[in-house]
């Protein structure tokens, strides 16, 4: 099964439900680009000489990859009560932050992993709007720059600290709100 579909059916026979779905899966880049530093990774992946199947295998993993998970754990999740989805976003996906030519960061934007970033902050807002009469929460979380892979271990958080906003979230009550996007200690960013 595809998509999630053999997991799926393992949480099912296992549990019978499934609480909370944390997708957390993400790439930068396949590798095949040779870039060195964030700067050089910004220029290699401009609109204008971005290979069209570097972007396609990011989004493939970014934004198709949630979406199958999300259809194939849609169904346990609805056998839970106060179910919550937890999406691991970044702020370099936000078109607000972007959209300001003072933002700092706004050079780095690009079609490839910023990109698919925003197009899993629309997932998440389409998400938390089919999912709100059901009572199921859904959220956008970024972790921040932490140490990991994708970054080659440049980041300046913690693991432990880039984990600790998606627990609070995973925490919330059935009484908090859905299709959020924040970091930190519940700090919101614009969509």
């Amino acid at each position: 099964m595809a998509g999630g579909g053999a997991v799926a059916e393992h949480i099912g026979q296992a549990f019978g439900r499934l609480d909370v779905l944390i997708q957390n899966a993400a790439i930068s880049n396949t590798g095949q680009l040779a870039v060195q530093s964030l700067e050089d990774y910004a220029k290699a992946t401009r609109p204008s000489v971005v290979p069209i199947d570097e972007m396609r295998a990011v989004w493939d993993t970014n934004v198709f990859g949630v979406l199958c998970v999300y259809q194939a754990m849609l169904p346990l999740l609805r056998k839970a009560t106060g179910a919550r989805i937890i999406n691991v976003s970044s702020g370099v996906g936000s078109l607000t932050a972007n959209s300001n030519p003072a933002h700092p960061y706004r050079p780095m934007f690009g079609p490839v992993y910023p990109a698919s970033k925003t197009a899993l902050n629309a997932l998440t807002v389409a998400m938390a709007a089919e999912l709100e009469a059901e009572g199921i929460k859904v959220h956008a979380v970024s972790p921040g720059f932490s140490k990991t892979n994708l970054n080659g271990y440049a980041g300046t958080a913690t693991l432990e600290e880039g984990a600790r906003e998606v627990v609070r979230v995973a925490l919330l009550g059935r009484d908090s709100p859905t299709g959020t996007f924040t970091r930190w200690e519940n700090e919101a960013i614009p969509w």
